[in-house]
C-alpha cells in the first residue's frame, strides 16, 4: 500500500509549501489543484509559467504530483452555466496533462439525489463522455469523487446531503452508464457523512472502478459534521483497507487548515496501527 498526500488541507498555503511539507513528511506523491479560488491552487487559467513553476517544485523536492483536482458541477440546471463548466474543465484537463498529471479528480455534481431529473443525468453522463475522450487522447484517467452536497451551520459544522455519488442507487447507475474508463475517487469518509448508517461506505458497489482514494473521517458537532484525521472517529479503516481491491496511491486528505501538518502526522500514526505495511514511495 503506497500512501501520498492530498491537497485540500493546504488550500490556504502557497503551492511551494505543499511540496515542502510533503517532502518533510517523507511523501513522494502529492495531489495538486487547479481553480476554485484557493491560494494553494493554480489559477483558473494557468499560464505556461505557472505550469513550469509546478513542475520545477516537483523536481526540486523529489515529490511527484500526478493527481490533479478540478472543481466542477455537471448537474447544474442552467444550460449555459453547464456548457461553460464543461468548456472550462476541458481546458483545465489540458493544463493537468501539461503539468504531468495521470489522474484528474472531478465531481459529478452537488444536486441532491432526490432532485436529479433525467435531463440532469443525461447532461452529466454526456459531460463525462466528453472529458473522458479528451483524457484518453492525453493519457489521463478520470476519478469521480464520492461527495455529498454540503452546507454549513453557524458552528462551522457541515451538513452532507446525499448525491448520486453517495447514494447506492446512484452509484449503481453510474457504474452502468459512465464510460468504462471513468473511475471513482473513493472517499469513504464523505459517504459516511452523507449515509452514517451505511457501514459498507458503498465499497461493494464501486470497488472494481476505484482508481483514486482519499483517507479521512468526519465526527459529529451539533447537527453537522467536522472533518478529522483517520482514527479520530469510528471508521474501521483496518477492515476497510483490507477489503479494497485498489492498488494505487492512497492519499491522506486531512481537511482542517489550522493544524494540517500535525493532522497528516496523526493520520500516518493511525496507519501504523491499521496498515503497517504501507510505504510512502
Amino acid at each position: 500500500m503506497i500512501v501520498g498526500c492530498g491537497e485540500w488541507g493546504f488550500r490556504e498555503l502557497p503551492l511551494a509549501d505543499h511540496f515542502e511539507i510533503a517532502a518533510r513528511l517523507g511523501f513522494r506523491y502529492l495531489e495538486f489543484g487547479i481553480g476554485g479560488g484557493q491560494v494553494g491552487r493554480l489559477p483558473e487559467a494557468p499560464s505556461a509559467s505557472d505550469v513550469a513553476a509546478l513542475r520545477k517544485l516537483s523536481v526540486d523536492h523529489g515529490v511527484a504530483a500526478p493527481f490533479c483536482c478540478i472543481e466542477n458541477d455537471f448537474t447544474l440546471p442552467d444550460g449555459q452555466g453547464h456548457a461553460a463548466t464543461v468548456a472550462r474543465v476541458v481546458d483545465q484537463i489540458r493544463v493537468a496533462a501539461d503539468c504531468g498529471a495521470t489522474h484528474v479528480r472531478l465531481f459529478a455534481g452537488f444536486t441532491a439525489s432526490a432532485a436529479m431529473t433525467e435531463p440532469l443525468w443525461t447532461q452529466m453522463f454526456d459531460a463525462f463522455s466528453i472529458c473522458d475522450a479528451l483524457c484518453e487522447e492525453l493519457g489521463l484517467v478520470i476519478a469521480i469523487e464520492t461527495h455529498g452536497a454540503i452546507s454549513f451551520n453557524d458552528d462551522g459544522s457541515a451538513n452532507h446531503v446525499g448525491t448520486p455519488t453517495t447514494d447506492p442507487d446512484g452509484l449503481r447507475r453510474m457504474m452502468r452508464e459512465l464510460p468504462p474508463r471513468v473511475g471513482f475517487n473513493y472517499d469513504p469518509g464523505n459517504i459516511k457523512a452523507a449515509r452514517p448508517d451505511d457501514k459498507s461506505y458503498g465499497l461493494e458497489i464501486i470497488d472494481s472502478r476505484i482508481n483514486y482514494c482519499h483517507l479521512k473521517d468526519w465526527t459529529r458537532r451539533g447537527d453537522g459534521w467536522v472533518a478529522v484525521a483517520i482514527g479520530e472517529d469510528d471508521m474501521d479503516y483496518a477492515s476497510l483497507l483490507a477489503s479494497m481491491s485498489f492498488d494505487g496511491v492512497y492519499l491522506i486528505e486531512y481537511e482542517p487548515t489550522a493544524d494540517v501538518e500535525d493532522g497528516i502526522r496523526r493520520s500516518l500514526t493511525h496507519l501504523d496501527q491499521v496498515a503497517s505495511g504501507y510505504r510512502l514511495a
